[in-house]
């Protein structure tokens, strides 16, 4: 081989080095950039998890301090009656908070229809918190009242006819009138008495009765 081949092909070999090189610094350079870019985002989404945490954990506490609280606007009635009956009963309360009642229970959770009175009494008995509220309620307030039906064993939502106030909260012997479901003292509510002390038959089933909840 002559010395201008030779040449030709030590340069050739140096040019294929180089450009070896440069694509190793660029993979590099990329590496390190999507490792800095995942990083950020694994940050980022730690951050907003752990906000998220913390602010569910401060709600909780709050929500568990209104419990423990006398609730404003909280009605007491005493004196109730818990006979079983057949047919219809004429409640002093609208909607009820105790009194004679059915001998089958509603099945506690989220219904878009009305039941009988006289079956949600009994799931009163048993420590549910029957949430009704007004037919046209808006419905990001129905998804909310969803949540609470859906985190707990022991409420029963359904519309109802004629109430007094667009939501009403109710358990044997209490109840709370709200203008809206957003109101903070309804969390507080079903905190505190749903399966609560004033309960006739604390930890009696809300299930095994009549009705079938809407799935959630």
């Amino acid at each position: 081989m002559n010395s201008k081949r030779k040449s030709e092909l030590t340069e050739r070999q140096a040019r294929l080095a180089e450009i070896k090189a440069a694509q190793k610094r660029a993979e590099r350079r990329r590496t390190i950039l999507i490792a800095t870019i995942i990083g950020v985002v694994v940050l980022a989404l730690v951050g907003t998890t752990t906000t998220v945490l913390v602010r569910q954990a401060r709600h909780q506490a709050s929500v568990q301090a209104a419990a423990k609280a006398p609730i404003s606007g909280v009605q007491t009635f005493t004196n109730l009656s818990r006979n079983h009956v057949t047919g219809t009963v004429a409640y002093a309360q609208n909607p009820p908070v105790g009194g004679d009642h059915s001998e089958i229970d509603q099945n506690c959770g989220y219904y878009s229809a009305p039941v009988a009175d006289e079956n949600a009494v009994h799931s009163m008995e048993h420590g549910a918190v029957w949430i009704t509220h007004q037919a046209d309620l808006p419905a990001a307030q129905l998804t909310t009242l969803r949540s609470f039906a859906a985190k707990s064993a022991y409420v029963l939502v359904t519309p109802r006819t004629g109430l007094p106030a667009p939501v009403v909260a109710s358990a044997w012997g209490v109840q709370l009138q709200l203008a809206s479901a957003d109101d903070p003292r309804l969390a507080a509510f079903v905190t505190k008495y749903a399966n609560g002390p004033q309960t006739p038959e604390p930890g009696a089933s809300c299930s095994g009765g009549t009705g079938t909840p809407e799935a959630q």
